[in-house]
C-alpha cells in the first residue's frame, strides 16, 4: 500500500469523484430550495434548507478540492490534459466563491425564513460556474481518460476490490 492512496485513493477508485457528488448535490440542492423559496412553492422552509445546504456545500468542498488538488499535481505540466483540469479547478473555485457570498449575504434574510434577491442571485451565477465546472469536470476523465484504468476484461471481484492488484497499479502507472 503507497501512502499517497490515503489522499488519491486507490488506481481505478480516485477519491475526488465521489466527493464531487456530494458536493455538487449539496449546491445543486441549495439552488433548488432557494428557487422553490423564490417562487413561493414553500414558505421559509426553502430558506432554511437553502443556506444550510450552502454552508453543507462549503464544508463538502474542503475535502473535494484538497483530493482534486492532490490530482491536479500530478498531471505533466502545461499539457491538453493539464489546461482542462486547471480550467476545472478555476471554474469550481469561482463557484465555491460565489456559493460562499451568497451563505454570507443571505445569512440576514435567511434567518427570517427568507432568501434576498442579492444572496439568490449569488446562488445562480455559482449554480452556472459549478455546471461549467462539471463539464470539464466530465471532460477530465471522459475524454482525456484522467485515472481510468480501461481493464475491460478484469473480473468483477477484481475490479470492486479495495486491495489493489499490480494489474490496477501498472494500468495506472502507480
Amino acid at each position: 500500500m503507497k501512502l499517497s492512496y490515503l489522499w488519491r485513493g486507490l488506481p481505478g477508485h480516485p477519491l475526488h469523484p465521489p466527493l464531487t457528488d456530494a458536493t455538487i448535490g449539496t449546491y445543486t440542492f441549495a439552488t433548488v430550495a432557494a428557487l422553490a423559496e423564490v417562487l413561493g412553492i414553500t414558505e421559509n422552509a426553502g430558506a432554511y434548507g437553502w443556506w444550510i445546504a450552502l454552508i453543507a456545500g462549503l464544508i463538502f468542498t474542503v475535502p473535494t478540492a484538497l483530493t482534486g488538488l492532490a490530482d491536479w499535481l500530478t498531471i505533466s505540466w502545461r499539457s491538453e490534459l493539464w489546461w482542462t483540469a486547471t480550467y476545472h479547478l478555476l471554474a469550481m473555485v469561482t463557484a465555491t466563491v460565489w456559493f460562499a457570498l451568497a451563505a454570507i449575504f443571505g445569512h440576514g434574510a435567511y434567518t427570517h425564513g427568507n432568501i434576498s434577491a442579492g444572496a439568490f442571485v449569488l446562488t445562480l451565477v455559482g449554480f452556472g460556474f459549478l455546471t461549467l465546472g462539471g463539464w470539464l469536470g466530465g471532460a477530465i476523465v471522459y475524454v482525456h481518460g484522467m485515472r481510468v484504468l480501461n481493464l475491460v476484461k478484469e473480473p468483477s471481484e477484481r475490479a470492486v476490490s479495495p486491495v489493489p492488484h499490480k494489474e490496477k497499479e501498472m494500468a495506472e502507472g502507480a
